[in-house]
């Protein structure tokens, strides 16, 4: 058994929480929100923990991380682990172990992957840090991970940052296998060949290449709402596919796919393009192709 502090109890803080409570690991949660909480602040959560101390910290990336990080430098002591389990861009990473290691605290960044199912699957690991930190930690980690071989759920990626940097690109993949699922999809709808594109996209589930997870939750959205009639074509981006085309800039990386599902998602937010306003026009112009009125 581990003890283990836990900051930010949100979506999949708090399921982390409990899976890892029923690995019969100990686990004292801080949230804002009292309501979840285990403690009323982080100096309580880290004075109900035994030296030496882990904790975990789950709250948005960037100022709520590194803040949390700059306090909890100032309350834990020489030989306590801190591990950032949150979505930070792995340039964070440098700067958080620096401040921590003045301190003579540990640290490790974990790209976690599995959303709110992963309480019930367990996540996907990708970690970045000390080797003996890594293998202190690694009791936590197989309780988080899924069932099964470590090595497939699991991966220590490399020294301080590389957690994030693999969860970074992973992300960016997710976003072009989740584009072309939604193209397809659009297309089978618009040729009207198709009479049950439902069944269709639920008959690739075995036996397919195209077969996945991602698949499987696109069969559980069509079950609940077959046209997804209930939903608006409005799509934001949380950072990642955004920092990996910058990495695919910074070395001369092709990422045709990831950058056009980034894109897609940019358009999905606008109810009215200038540019396409503008291409509207220039038909016009060249051909005198026909063109919509605003109110018509």
């Amino acid at each position: 058994m581990v003890q283990l502090g836990l900051v930010g109890l949100g979506r999949m803080g708090f399921n982390m929480r409990e899976r890892l409570r029923a690995a019969g690991h100990e686990v004292v949660g801080y949230d804002r929100n009292q309501a979840v909480s285990d403690s009323t602040s982080l100096a309580d959560m880290v004075s109900k923990l035994d030296a030496t101390r882990i904790v975990w910290v789950m709250v948005p990336a960037g100022g709520p991380t590194r803040e949390t990080v700059a306090e909890l430098g100032e309350l834990l002591a020489e030989g306590d682990l801190v591990i950032d389990g949150g979505n930070s861009r792995f340039t964070d990473d440098k700067h958080n172990a620096e401040v921590l290691s003045a301190k003579g605290i540990g640290y490790l960044d974990c790209g976690v992957s599995g959303g709110v199912w992963g309480k019930e699957n367990g996540y996907g690991l990708m970690v970045g840090g000390d080797k003996a930190l890594v293998e202190r930690a690694m009791p936590i980690f197989d309780a988080l991970r899924p069932d099964g071989p470590r090595e497939e759920g699991f991966s220590h990626a490399g020294s301080v940052g590389a957690g994030h940097y693999a969860k970074m690109i992973h992300n960016g993949i997710e976003y072009g296998l989740m584009q072309a699922y939604a193209e397809g999809f659009e297309l089978l709808e618009a040729a009207k060949v198709v009479e049950d594109v439902p069944a269709v996209i639920k008959g690739w589930q075995r036996g397919t290449v195209v077969r996945s997870w991602l698949l499987d939750l696109l069969v559980r959205a069509l079950d609940e709402d077959p046209e997804l009639d209930d939903l608006e074509g409005y799509v934001e981006d949380s950072g990642e596919g955004r920092w990996t085309l910058e990495e695919a800039i910074n070395h001369a990386v092709p990422a045709p796919v990831i950058s056009a599902a980034l894109f897609a998602r940019f358009a999905s937010r606008r109810k009215d393009s200038s540019a396409m306003r503008a291409v509207a026009a220039l038909r016009n112009q060249f051909g005198g192709h026909a063109v919509k009125k605003v109110g018509e």
